[in-house]
């Protein structure tokens, strides 16, 4: 008998969603091909593929002018019943067909996260999970994906975030825990007196003024960035998040799985993201005692005392599940795939842009 042939889109946008694949993947007894527009790894987990999307969202050239998808005659929200579907583009037409041509190889669909790609695979006749985000998305286009969605899986502990957004589709939902691919790991000592900016905090123009502004205000602290400033970004910044005595990071899912992983005091300034999601986050966080948050970056005076706070407070890390929230939403995936599934299936399709 084969193994599973699991089939995940990867959406492009920041770094959450290929991080939360590679955070479920190694608990994963299955092979996985991977669609995304975005880069692959350098280094991809056995038995995984990545078969590489055209953009669906570039001006074409046409003959006699462009194409331009933000054009109100392009419709690409379907007159709001989808989020991105724009008439006539051939990325967003490739894109769908190159997850066709793999269809028949597939067992299962994760969708990570995309309303249209989740309908389509559905069409396709494939089983589907689709992870899900924080804030209210109550839209039609959020409404049809959860309501065709086999399971709904919530990065998140049970009872963190208002289930009542998912309507009827919340008898799908599966709260896991935050998960982190950091999960598990040895922690590195903490360096008393050093304060980690992780990734995108406030606007970006502003950040070189901020970081001389923070060294002149706290002398005593050892302030350190990844991702904050330009050249900062580690791929792995696990070693920096355990050192810090207190990290500031976004409200980003992944984020704060990876400060939970690692039981730090935190300090959250939310990124503006549709739906309110890394808002959203940060209330709840705030409300329940884990964080210290922001809606804007504070002045200075409001972050000492925020850093006093955050120091002296303790954690509540070990209640946001990120020890076993990786590994349940595998086995979530892993109970998808069809009982009737065949003991053999036709050899994978070779297309060009397979990593």
């Amino acid at each position: 008998m084969t193994r599973p042939r699991i089939g995940w889109y990867v959406h492009h946008h920041g770094r959450g969603h290929v991080s939360r694949f590679l955070a479920v993947r190694p608990h994963l007894d299955a092979d996985v091909v991977v669609f995304s527009s975005m880069t692959a790894p350098t280094v991809l987990p056995v038995g995984t593929e990545w078969v590489s999307l055209p953009l669906d969202n570039e001006v074409e050239e046409r003959a006699g002018g462009v194409l331009d998808p933000y054009d109100p005659d392009a419709e690409a929200t379907v007159r709001g019943r989808l989020h991105w579907a724009p008439l006539d583009h051939r990325g967003h037409r490739r894109r769908l067909a190159l997850i066709a041509a793999c269809a028949d190889e597939l067992d299962v669909f994760v969708v990570d996260v995309s309303v249209e790609v989740a309908v389509f695979v559905r069409l396709l006749g494939l089983p589907l999970a689709l992870f899900t985000q924080p804030g209210a998305r109550v839209d039609v286009p959020h409404e049809l994906a959860f309501a065709i969605a086999d399971r709904i899986i919530a990065p998140w502990p049970a009872g963190a975030h208002d289930t009542s957004v998912f309507g009827e589709a919340a008898v799908q939902l599966h709260t896991v825990g935050g998960i982190s691919r950091s999960a598990g790991r040895e922690r590195p000592a903490v360096e008393p007196g050093t304060v980690l900016l992780l990734g995108g905090i406030g606007p970006v123009g502003e950040r070189d003024a901020v970081w001389t502004a923070l060294a002149e205000r706290f002398p005593d602290v050892r302030w350190r960035s990844a991702g904050y400033l330009p050249d900062t970004f580690v791929d792995d910044p696990w070693e920096a998040i355990c050192r810090a005595e207190v990290v500031i990071t976004a409200g980003g899912q992944n984020s704060i799985a990876d400060v939970a992983a690692a039981d730090r005091p935190t300090i959250v300034v939310p990124q503006e993201r549709p739906f309110d999601e890394q808002s959203t986050t940060a209330r709840v966080l705030d409300a329940e005692g884990f964080v210290v948050s922001f809606e804007e970056w504070p002045d200075l005076d409001a972050l000492a005392d925020a850093l006093d706070r955050a120091r002296d407070r303790p954690t509540r890390w070990a209640e946001w599940g990120v020890d076993r929230g990786a590994e349940t939403a595998a086995r979530l995936i892993l109970e998808l795939v069809p009982a009737t599934a065949p003991p053999t299936r036709p050899a994978p399709s070779t297309h060009p842009s397979v990593a």
